[in-house]
């Protein structure tokens, strides 16, 4: 509860580029900015804001769509994410198991 209490406040900003198949992520918040780069498909690691430590990969769907498919390091569990530009939006789906 906590968790989802802060994040309610989090101002949460990201910046998106794409160079090719590699791409840069800018994320600012109230808490934290950080600049992530990745390439499709090549396995990566990534800390959530709470510490939660990620492995896994984004794909390209479309023109518009990526898909995030990460593994927690500390308990093996799944976390499936979607970002897809919408207009002038950007929309994530986050689906977790018992993350």
């Amino acid at each position: 509860m906590v968790k989802r209490k802060l994040a309610a406040h989090d101002g949460l900003k990201l910046i998106i580029t794409q160079e090719g198949n590699k791409f840069t992520v800018k994320e600012s918040s109230n808490f934290r900015n950080l600049e992530i780069v990745f390439e499709l498909g090549v396995n990566f690691t990534y800390t959530l804001a709470d510490g939660t430590e990620l492995s896994g990969t984004w794909s390209l769907e479309g023109n518009n769509k990526l898909i995030g498919k990460f593994t927690r390091v500390d308990n093996g569990k799944e976390l499936i994410a979607v970002r897809e530009v919408s207009g002038d939006e950007l929309i994530q789906v986050s689906c977790k198991k018992d993350l």
